[in-house]
Parts: structure tokens; C-alpha cells; sequence
């Protein structure tokens, strides 16, 4: 029983990567699961490849948590090649109602990270203000165009990764920003859905090791920050998350370039119209922030 509530977990993680501007890392915080993913990542080292060269699988899967991973990461896989779809016809026929639904997860979020800060002193609140202005900056950056590039494809992997374990930063709006969101997380994994091996492993294999490396690399330096500054590390994610209410927010078009009209240079940001879609787009956002109140219920769960 544990293990299927972290494959739901994983499933919610899956889904909200796939969304520009939601955060995988953010669902995984709001439900208990990231300490002890960052520690599971964290212990893929050297030690643990001796054991498996040792033949000492039992305390390899012992050390890394390895159910713990293989379920996580099987959820958010499922999701990604099931749900993933379904959200994302949905995001572009109804990209206010699918935006709402995530900002309100967002909204209830910002509560929940920041209750885990045990005492808000200078420190806190500087490091609050950091994550604020660099998530808040994210969303006015341009988008660069598709680059198919091994190297490239690794290092968006990298990229877009590390940005997935960081609650409040998306790794699909980072792939987006890198030109590269259509190109991996549209055609590549849809290559893969229906088993076009061929179209799908030469973008999607750069990906996985840069992927992997990012993981490997970024949860150690989580793991340290939150060691030694675990109200500073939480304020700074709390600022993160904060600052991409700005990003999902649900009312906004794109600006296209002159030169090149399929390039989105920024996002034109509007209040909402006083209309019936605008009270559907508020529902939503109350459906978002029920939810997060019935997976913290579901957090107090073991993972």
C-alpha cells in the first residue's frame, strides 16, 4: 500500500511537468515526498555502483531506496504517456481553464511550502525575495528556437530536470524558454507513445543523460541546503513558487516576433473580463486549491 501512494504521487508529478509553468518538484514537496527523493538521488554514488559491481543488489536497492524510486519514477512515467496527452488537447483548447486550475494549485501551494519554515527572520525573507524576483524574471524571458543538437537536447535535459525538483520552477516552461518544448515533450514522447523508436531515441536518449546528470548533480547541493539552511532553502523555493503564480497566470497572450512569427518574445498579461468564462476560470482555481487541501491530507500518509 505504501508504494501506490507514491505512485500516485509520482502520477501528480508526471502530470504537472508536462504544463509550462507547473512544477513537478512543487507537487512532490506539498506531498511529503521530496526529502526523501533528494536523499534517494542523492545516494546514487560511487559507493552504490561498487555494490552493484559486487553483486550486492539487496544492499544497493537498500541504499538508493530503490522501490521507493522505481514506484515514484513509474507514476510519473505512466502519467506522462497517459494523462500527459489528455492535459495537453486540453491546454490548448482550454488553455485559461487548465492555467486556473494549476494557479490555484500554485496558490495553496505557497502556504503549504511556506508553513515548512520553522522560524522567518532577515534571512528568510532576503532569500524569499531572491526566489520571488528570479521566478518572477523567468517568465519575461524570450524563447530561443528548436535546436535538435545532441549536446543541446542533453544539456536542455540538464536544464529541465533540475528545474522539475525545484518546487515553483518548471521544467517544461525551461524547455520552453530553450525552444525545445515542442520538440521533446509533444513529438518525441508521442514518437514514444506509438513506438516510433526511431523518431524518439535520437531526441530522447540526449535528453535522459542529461536528465540523469542533472538529477545525480543537483541533489546533492539540495540535499547540503537544506542540511544546513533548511528555513533559508524553504523560504528561497517559497519565493519560487510564488514568483510562477505569474507565469501559469491564466489571462495572457503571446507577442510574436516580427522577423520570426512562430518565436514568442514575451507574454502580453491582461485582467480578466467580467464574462461567464471568467467565472468557470474561477471555479477552476477553487477545484485547484481543494485539491491541494485533499493531497495534504493524503501527504500524512507514509511515503
Amino acid at each position: 500500500m505504501e508504494y501506490l501512494f507514491v505512485f500516485l504521487k509520482g502520477f501528480a508529478m508526471g502530470a504537472a511537468n508536462v504544463i509550462p509553468g507547473v512544477s513537478g518538484g512543487t507537487i512532490a514537496f506539498i506531498t511529503g515526498v521530496y526529502d526523501r527523493l533528494i536523499n534517494a538521488l542523492k545516494s546514487c554514488d560511487i559507493s552504490a555502483l561498487k555494490l552493484i559491481l559486487t553483486g550486492r543488489f539487496a544492499d544497493f536497492a537498500k541504499k538508493i531506496d530503490l522501490w521507493f524510486l522505481v514506484s515514484l519514477g513509474l507514476g510519473a512515467v505512466t502519467s506522462i504517456l497517459t494523462l500527459a496527452k489528455v492535459l495537453k488537447h486540453a491546454y490548448v483548447a482550454y488553455p485559461i481553464l487548465v492555467s486556473a486550475f494549476f494557479f490555484g494549485l500554485i496558490l495553496a501551494s505557497i502556504f503549504s511550502v511556506a508553513r515548512m519554515v520553522k522560524h522567518w527572520g532577515r534571512r528568510e525573507v532576503v532569500a524569499l525575495s531572491i526566489g520571488l524576483a528570479i521566478a518572477v524574471g523567468l517568465s519575461f524571458l524570450s524563447q530561443a528556437a528548436e535546436n535538435s543538437n545532441p549536446f543541446y537536447l542533453a544539456v536542455c535535459g540538464v536544464a529541465a530536470m533540475c528545474s522539475m525538483i525545484i518546487p515553483g520552477v518548471s521544467g517544461s516552461f525551461i524547455l520552453l524558454l530553450m525552444g525545445n518544448y515542442k520538440l521533446i515533450m509533444l513529438n518525441a514522447v508521442d514518437d514514444l507513445r506509438q513506438f516510433h523508436l526511431a523518431e524518439a531515441l535520437p531526441v530522447l536518449v540526449p535528453v535522459g543523460i542529461g536528465a540523469v546528470i542533472g538529477l545525480v548533480a543537483l541533489s546533492h547541493v539540495l540535499s547540503w541546503l537544506f542540511r544546513k539552511y533548511h528555513d533559508v532553502a524553504v523560504s528561497l523555493i517559497t519565493g519560487f513558487v510564488a514568483g510562477s503564480l505569474v507565469i501559469i497566470w491564466p489571462w495572457k497572450e503571446p507577442v510574436y516576433s516580427a522577423d520570426f512569427p512562430d518565436k514568442v518574445i514575451t507574454w502580453k498579461r491582461m485582467l480578466p473580463a467580467l464574462e461567464s468564462s471568467t467565472s468557470y476560470a474561477a471555479l477552476w482555481i477553487i477545484i485547484g486549491i481543494a485539491l491541494i487541501v485533499v493531497m495534504e491530507k493524503v501527504a500524512k500518509k507514509p511515503a
